[in-house]
């Protein structure tokens, strides 16, 4: 089974690897744009030869785990080089704007649109981990539109390495996506701003700084690269998300400054509810 990972880094490296561990026959190629990038995943044993799109045609599974905007340009790409059997999957946070790009491509039968929902805010080879997306959800979009021996085989592997399936629409999609990650990408970001710019003593962050602001500005050291497209092509539902955090802010402002205290109380005990729906989203994935 040649697979192709497109983009070597902690999503297409720890696909890599999963894949490895549990196909046998499968002998992974890497295709990265940075030569660094491909020397330290042979070194690493994420992958086992560097190819170029020319080699796409004896692919049998290609993956596509690059920056969304650069995905919009490589995908079709990709179809064009590739054999009628062969299985491509793109794995970006955003959906839509991939999907309408290959709509009318001669091949959008081979093209299975995915995004696993897992990670972390580590990036490049060396951050690719074994076991990263089992029990993890995977959301497929547009499902209908890959040829069904194609779907099987998708479905398989992520079967193998642990991942549970959820089908929705890309619109869908990318609106859910901008309250569950990209939102929290941007609340961490700019909390790391704030009090960077605050505390210009970086001995204070470091000597006051608990496990609550490591956890929640764990986000800010997400790659920038990826993260730009990705704000870019879901523009309009993040700006949606923005407005109705800044106006939960705004209003959490407004009780503080009327010393309305037992409102702010009110307001995180119904907010404590997300403990029930997290516990809940965990037991699913246990189960």
């Amino acid at each position: 089974m040649n697979v192709f990972i497109i983009g070597v880094g902690l999503i297409g490296g720890s696909l890599a690897l999963d894949i490895q561990k549990e196909f046998d026959n499968a002998i992974i190629y890497g295709i990265d744009r940075n030569e660094d990038h491909i020397e330290e995943a042979l070194t690493l044993g994420i992958i086992n030869e560097k190819a170029t799109n020319e080699d796409l045609a004896i692919a049998d599974i290609v993956i596509v785990s690059i920056p969304v905007d650069v995905s919009l340009q490589v995908i079709p790409e990709v179809l064009n080089h590739i054999s009628e059997t062969c299985l491509v999957l793109d794995v970006g946070s955003t959906k839509e704007l991939v999907c309408e790009g290959i709509s009318n491509h001669p091949k959008r039968r081979n093209f299975l649109a995915t995004h696993p929902i897992a990670g972390t805010e580590f990036s490049g080879p060396q951050a690719a981990l074994t076991g990263l997306y089992r029990g993890k959800t995977n959301i497929i979009c547009e499902v209908e539109k890959t040829a069904f021996k194609l779907q099987e085989k998708a479905l398989e592997i992520f079967s193998k390495i642990g991942m549970r399936i959820r089908y929705m629409d890309p619109k869908s999609h990318d609106k859910h996506i901008a309250y569950v990650s990209h939102l929290s990408h941007i609340s961490s970001f700019m909390l790391g701003k704030t009090v960077i710019e605050k505390e210009k003593n970086e001995r204070d962050i470091f000597d006051m700084a608990g496990s609550g602001f490591a956890s929640t500005v764990r986000l800010a050291k997400s790659s920038p690269a990826m993260w730009t497209p990705i704000f870019e092509q879901n523009k309009s539902n993040v700006i949606e998300t923005l407005n109705e955090y800044i106006q939960n802010l705004q209003n959490f402002k407004t009780l503080l400054e009327e010393n309305n205290f037992s409102e702010i109380y009110s307001e995180m005990e119904n907010t404590n509810h997300i403990k029930q729906i997290l516990s809940g989203i965990q037991e699913v994935k246990l189960s």
